[in-house]
């Protein structure tokens, strides 16, 4: 902690000038671009302030474990509301308010999206599986 707050007590313009930065970035831009170009910034401020390349990759790991669990808790709460399309190319489509997941009915994986944002592939799980049984049943 205390470095951080050297680091701020040193670099306060520069760190000023980076948070006015990502507003306008916010306020102007309306895609995933957007959070490409914060992580950036983001990413530029944590290795100006010293901090090594394991702990940006810790850091990555926490904030996709978050993002991951919120799909997670999105697919419970939204599960009711879900619905299910078969697509005309053999796959389906399930989609909630904030999640889509898109796969072929047998495979053991689904391509996730949370709040229009890929989150990769992931293998189905019990949680998936409920929300496909789930969406399933609301057709």
């Amino acid at each position: 902690m205390e470095t951080w707050f050297q680091f701020l007590k040193d670099n306060w313009l520069v760190l000023l000038i980076a948070l006015a930065v990502l507003f306008i970035i916010i306020r102007i831009v309306k895609t995933v671009v957007k959070w490409l170009i914060v992580a950036v910034i983001v990413v530029g401020i944590v290795l100006y302030s010293g901090y090594s390349l394991e702990d940006l990759k810790s850091l990555g790991t926490k904030v996709t474990d978050t993002v991951k669990q919120e799909a997670i808790n999105a697919m419970a709460g939204e599960a009711q509301d879900a619905t299910y399309t078969s697509n005309g190319d053999g796959t389906f489509t399930i989609k909630t308010k904030n999640l889509e997941l898109v796969g072929k009915p047998g495979d053991n994986e689904v391509k996730v999206s949370f709040r229009g944002a890929p989150l990769g592939t992931w293998k189905i799980d019990s949680a998936i599986e409920a929300l496909i049984e789930q969406a399933k049943k609301n057709v």
